[in-house]
């Protein structure tokens, strides 16, 4: 799960980042408009926690921009203006939830959870694909009656690919969801080979189907 968060008040900020990566989720963070522009027109993100009083703009070109660019990324504004008319247009302009501040940073989390159920698998906490299950509170998968041990990485690959079944991931694309904008500054994405090969190995292992296609010169394909 990878998480951008468009906050300028440090305190706030450091203490969001901290909360969701010590709960497993990758998170970036931008304190202005042109920062958060800039990371949203080259990264793709299943989350973007915005504030709406940045020191150069409003949040709400944050939220014209990925209309415009008609991105699929679930918007939970979070912003100490609560009145009825800002709710009203942060939702019409494409956001997906409203947290007024302040608020406990464990509610945000289980909103972001939540929203990002019910984009990807119409709200439900166990994925089901075929033969597998996968139960994203408890971190466990299942094949038929098998309980499998996959890592961190292969658990969020695995939902990942389920997520985007029959669409081409190219190998920048999923060194980016597993890894965040660490992906720019590594030499190469062979790691997501490896973390593909094994993910591989221990569903077959487990008697299940291969669903992991190459689509050679592009990426991988689940169907």
């Amino acid at each position: 799960m990878k998480v951008l968060l468009i906050e300028d008040e440090r305190e706030l900020a450091n203490s969001i980042v901290n909360y969701l990566k010590g709960n497993d989720v990758i998170c970036e963070w931008a304190d202005t408009l042109e920062s958060s522009l800039d990371k949203i027109s080259s990264h793709t993100y299943d989350c973007i926690l915005l504030d709406l009083s940045l020191p150069d703009g409003h949040g709400f070109e944050i939220l014209k921009e990925l209309k415009n660019k008609n991105a699929t990324e679930g918007v939970i504004i979070i912003s100490a203006k609560e009145t009825l008319q800002t709710k009203i247009e942060g939702l019409n302009l494409g956001a997906d939830d409203y947290l007024t501040k302040p608020f406990h940073i464990s509610e945000l989390l289980a909103r972001v959870q939540a929203l990002i159920r019910r984009k990807n698998f119409n709200g439900n906490n166990v994925v089901r694909f075929q033969e597998i299950e996968i139960d994203t509170l408890s971190k466990s998968v299942k094949v038929g009656h098998t309980q499998i041990d996959l890592t961190k990485k292969e658990m969020d690959l695995l939902l990942f690919m389920i997520g985007n079944q029959n669409g081409v991931l190219s190998k920048s694309t999923i060194a980016e969801h597993l890894s965040g904008d660490m992906a720019d500054m590594l030499d190469n994405h062979d790691f997501v080979y490896a973390h593909i090969k094994n993910l591989k190995k221990k569903l077959h292992e487990a008697g299940c189907n291969d669903y992991i296609k190459t689509v050679y010169g592009l990426g991988y394909k689940w169907q």
